[in-house]
C-alpha cells in the first residue's frame, strides 16, 4: 500500500506540474490583460499601462513568467492579482464561500441519492421504482439555470409573499394528501389492497397534517416540542435497530430507545446552554451525545454490543439534530421580522451587517443556502440515484448474494453486509470525482445566486486574463482531484477485500 501511495504522488506530481504549465500559457494567450486600460481616456493612462505591464511582468517570455511563478508556488507565495492585491486571501475567501455552498448539497446529494437507488434496486418494477426512475430522468434533464431561477420565484419571492398570511388552500391541501398517499403506496410492498390500504392511509395522515398546520398557522411561528422530538426520536431508535442489528435482538432496541428519551430530556434540561450557544458548545455536545450513546449500547447491548453501540449513536444523533432544529425553527419568528418577513434569500452569502443570536445568524446563513443547495441537490441526486441502483442491481444479481440466500441468511444481513459494500464500488469513482468538484465550485449556481466563490474567481481570472487568480483556482482544485482519487483507490480495497493495491 505504501508503495503504491508513493508512485501515485510521483506521478501525480508530475501530472499536475505538466498541467500547470499548459493553463498559465493557455491563461497567458487567452487575450490581452491591458485592453480596459488601452480605452481609459484619464490622463495617468500610460502610467497604468506601465505599473500593470510590471506587475505582470508582461514584458517578459511567458515561459520564464511561468518558470517564475513556480519558483513562488515552491515558496509558498502566491503571488498577487493584475490589481496588486494579494492571492492568498481572496483564495481563502473564495473557498469558504464555495464550501459553504457546495459541500451540504453534495454530501446531501451523496447520501440521499444512494439511499433512494438502493431501496429502488430492492423494490424493482415496483410503482417506487417507476415512480424514482421518472423523476430522475426529469431532474438529470433539467438545465441548473433555469432550476435556479424557478426556485428563486416560488421558493424564495413566491414562499415569502405567503408567509404573510400562512394559510393552505383546500386545493393545496387536497394536492399534498394525494402526493402523500401515492408516496406511501409507493413503498409499501405487497399485493394492490395492501398497497390501496397504504395509499388511504397516506392520503389521510397527510390531509390532516396539512390541515393542522393551516389551521394553527404553524408556519409563521414553527416549533417541535419535546413531544414530537420524542416521538421522532423512538421511531428512529426502531428504524436504526433494524439496520444494524435486527428487531429480534432486544439489547440493541433498548440502548436506541434509551438514547431517544435521553435525547429528548435534554432537550428541556440544557435549554439554558442552547438559548445562545456557539459552535464550540455545540461540538462539545455533539462529542457527549456520542460517548453518551456508546456507553448505552456497551451496557445495554448484550452479545449484540457493536450493533447496539451503533444503534444508540446514530439514534442519539439524530434526536440532538432535531433538538437542534427545534431551536432553529423557535428562533424562526423572530429572524422573519427582523428580516421584514423574507426569511429566504435570492442573492448573496448574508444579510449584510446583521446582527443577531448564534439562532438568528444561523438561520440568515440557512435562507440564503437554502436556494443553491436545493439547486444542486436537485441535479446530482438523479446521477447518484440512478447510478446507485444500477450497481446494486449488478451486485443483487452476483452468486456470492443467492448463495448467501440460500444458506438462509435474513435479507437485512444479505444486502448490509454482503451486497451494499460491493454495490459502493463503482459510487465511490463517482463520489472521489463529485468530491474533489466541489472545491472548484459551482459556476453556474454562483453567478445566479450572486456567491463571490472559487468558480467566480475563476471566470473573473479568465476574463481579465490573469493568470494568477486562475492557478491559485488550478492548484486548489487539482491538488483535491489527486487526493481525492487516492483516497477512493484505498476505499476499494476497504469495500472489496479482494482487491489488493501493490
Amino acid at each position: 500500500m505504501i508503495v503504491f501511495i508513493a508512485r501515485r504522488l510521483v506521478i501525480s506530481f508530475f501530472v499536475l506540474l505538466a498541467a500547470t504549465f499548459i493553463i498559465y500559457v493557455l491563461t497567458a494567450f487567452a487575450g490581452d490583460p491591458l485592453e480596459d486600460l488601452r480605452q481609459d481616456n484619464s490622463p495617468q493612462k500610460l502610467t497604468k499601462i506601465a505599473e500593470r505591464s510590471e506587475r505582470m511582468q508582461l514584458d517578459v517570455p511567458v515561459v520564464l513568467r511561468y518558470l517564475g511563478w513556480l519558483g513562488r508556488i515552491v515558496r509558498g507565495d502566491l503571488g498577487v492579482n493584475r490589481d496588486g492585491q494579494a492571492l492568498a486571501p481572496i483564495l481563502s475567501d473564495a473557498l469558504s464561500a464555495t464550501l459553504q455552498l457546495v459541500l451540504a448539497a453534495t454530501v446531501l446529494a451523496i447520501t440521499v441519492g444512494i439511499v433512494i437507488g438502493i431501496i429502488s434496486a430492492l423494490r424493482q418494477y415496483s410503482g417506487f421504482d417507476y415512480t424514482v426512475t421518472f423523476a430522475a430522468f426529469i431532474c438529470f434533464s433539467l438545465p441548473l439555470f433555469w432550476v435556479a431561477v424557478m426556485l428563486k420565484q416560488y421558493v424564495a419571492i413566491e414562499f415569502n409573499n405567503w408567509l404573510k398570511d400562512p394559510v393552505i388552500p383546500p386545493v393545496v391541501i387536497g394536492a399534498l394528501a394525494l402526493l402523500g398517499g401515492l408516496i406511501f403506496g409507493a413503498l409499501t410492498v405487497g399485493d394492490r389492497r395492501r398497497r390501496l390500504v397504504a395509499f388511504a392511509v397516506g392520503l389521510v395522515v397527510s390531509g390532516a397534517l396539512f390541515t393542522i398546520l393551516s389551521v394553527t398557522r404553524w408556519f409563521a411561528d414553527p416549533g417541535l416540542g419535546t413531544p414530537l422530538i420524542l416521538a421522532f426520536g423512538l421511531a428512529t431508535a426502531v428504524g436504526f435497530t433494524a439496520l444494524a442489528a435486527g428487531l429480534q435482538y432486544r439489547g440493541p432496541l433498548y440502548a436506541a430507545l434509551a438514547a431517544a428519551v435521553i435525547g429528548a430530556i435534554c432537550s428541556q434540561v440544557l435549554g439554558p446552554v442552547l438559548a445562545d450557544p456557539t459552535w464550540l458548545e455545540i461540538g462539545g455536545l455533539l462529542l457527549l451525545t456520542i460517548a453518551v450513546c456508546l456507553g448505552l449500547g456497551y451496557a445495554l447491548g448484550g452479545l449484540q454490543r457493536r450493533q447496539a453501540m451503533t444503534a444508540a449513536t446514530l439514534t442519539g444523533v439524530f434526536t440532538g439534530a432535531m433538538v437542534f432544529l427545534d431551536r432553529m425553527l423557535q428562533a424562526f419568528a423572530g429572524f422573519s421580522a427582523s428580516v421584514r418577513h423574507r426569511p429566504v434569500s435570492t442573492i448573496g452569502a448574508r444579510t449584510p451587517n446583521y446582527q443577531g443570536d448564534f439562532w438568528q445568524t444561523g438561520l440568515d446563513s440557512a435562507g440564503h443556502l437554502l436556494l443553491p443547495t436545493l439547486a444542486l441537490i436537485l441535479i446530482s441526486l438523479a446521477t447518484y440515484t440512478r447510478f446507485s441502483r444500477a450497481s446494486m442491481l449488478e451486485v443483487m444479481n452476483q452468486d456470492y448474494v443467492r448463495t448467501a440466500r440460500a444458506k438462509g441468511l435474513p435479507e437485512r444481513t444479505v444486502v448490509l453486509k454482503h451486497a451494499f459494500r460491493n454495490g459502493l464500488i463503482p459510487v465511490t469513482t463517482m463520489m472521489a470525482f463529485d468530491l474533489a468538484g466541489v472545491i472548484g465550485g459551482a459556476v453556474v449556481t454562483e453567478n445566479v445566486f450572486g456567491w463571490r466563490g472559487m468558480g467566480f474567481m475563476f471566470t473573473k481570472g479568465l476574463q481579465e486574463v490573469d493568470p494568477g487568480p486562475v492557478m491559485a483556482f488550478f492548484i486548489v482544485t487539482g491538488t483535491a482531484v489527486v487526493v481525492f482519487n487516492m483516497i477512493a483507490d484505498i476505499l476499494y480495497a476497504y469495500l472489496d477485500p479482494r482487491i489488493r493495491l501493490s
